[in-house]
């Protein structure tokens, strides 16, 4: 049977059509995974890779490799791969029977400084993880949150737990357990990039720190059965950091129902907070992050009256 020349050329605009149509929306979601990274500096190229970090802060007390970890990762050294951000999406249901999604941008792995090739997970305090979550346009996540991006992995690690001890908290430890990490991701052929988890108990946000200020909470380490080693703690202060801990940020956008809302504005709302939180509700939320976020100024600033 002959197709009539007319009858071709619709179909080929109608082709063209539905191309164009896919091509614009396709420009206006890397458009917006764009825009949840601008405040995210360019990696130099001279920056340290994560080997030369390692010795860089070896001989560091504490508060100087923190204040490092800040710096490095505030510039923007850290690998290309953690920029492309991760959608992972989950549904609540309220007790009326609606139901809200949300859809979360999440960093693909831990915080680490160095190249795609050549980094450092780099486990951090309280104050130094927010600060620079602010200054590169995130957030730390919820207990849910990390369970969801759990679930949602390409890869899942095992934990690596190491013999614990006062050395937990050195440099030493850090790159070591880092190692152990890389090992494992090669033998599970982990490309960069990929969304991974199970290799470091999170550092979260939880109406524990908001009641009790002074505290650091941490969550996660999830086995491969998806039980977490470590349940929700505040047992640490907000200084405390070990070779076990991760840093995995979230943008503080989120869509809800497709819609784009600030996470903070979510986590105090008393409608929206249990999409995103299993504790419900977060009042006081952006205070207690604006205080973490102002304090490090103030420790300066008294510095310099003295």
């Amino acid at each position: 049977m002959k197709i009539r020349v007319s009858t071709l050329l619709f179909i080929f605009v109608l082709c063209l059509s539905a191309r164009a149509a896919m091509c614009k929306e396709l420009a206006n979601v890397q458009g917006f995974l764009t825009s949840l990274v601008k405040k995210v500096p360019p990696r130099q190229d001279r920056a340290m890779t994560g080997s030369e970090f390692a010795a860089h802060v070896s001989g560091m007390d504490r508060d100087e490799r923190e204040r490092a970890i800040e710096t490095e990762l505030t510039e923007g050294n850290f690998p290309e791969f953690l920029k492309r951000l991760k959608p992972v999406r989950f549904a609540h249901r309220f007790e009326d029977g609606k139901t809200k999604t949300a859809t979360v941008f999440t960093m693909p792995d831990y915080l680490s400084v160095g190249s795609d090739r050549d980094y450092l997970l780099t486990p951090m305090n309280l104050h130094t993880a927010i600060e620079t979550a602010i200054r590169l346009g995130f957030i730390l996540p919820t207990k849910k949150i990390v369970d969801a991006i759990y679930r949602q992995s390409d890869v899942r690690c095992a934990p690596e737990p190491m013999p614990a001890g006062p050395e937990m908290r050195s440099t030493a430890y850090y790159v070591k357990h880092n190692q152990k990490i890389k090992k494992q991701l090669v033998a599970l052929s982990c490309v960069p990039g990929a969304l991974v988890s199970g290799h470091k108990k999170d550092v979260v946000l939880t109406n524990r720190l908001i009641t009790s200020h002074g505290k650091i909470a941490i969550y996660g380490w999830h086995r491969p059965s998806g039980i977490p080693i470590q349940p929700l703690s505040t047992i640490h202060g907000a200084n405390y950091a070990d070779y076990s801990h991760g840093i995995r940020l979230v943008s503080d956008i989120v869509l809800i129902d497709d819609e784009p809302w600030s996470m903070y504005d979510v986590l105090e709302d008393p409608k929206l907070a249990s999409v995103v939180s299993d504790e419900g509700t977060m009042p006081g939320v952006r205070q207690f992050i604006n205080l973490q976020h102002e304090q490090p100024a103030q420790r300066t600033h008294l510095s310099a009256r003295r």
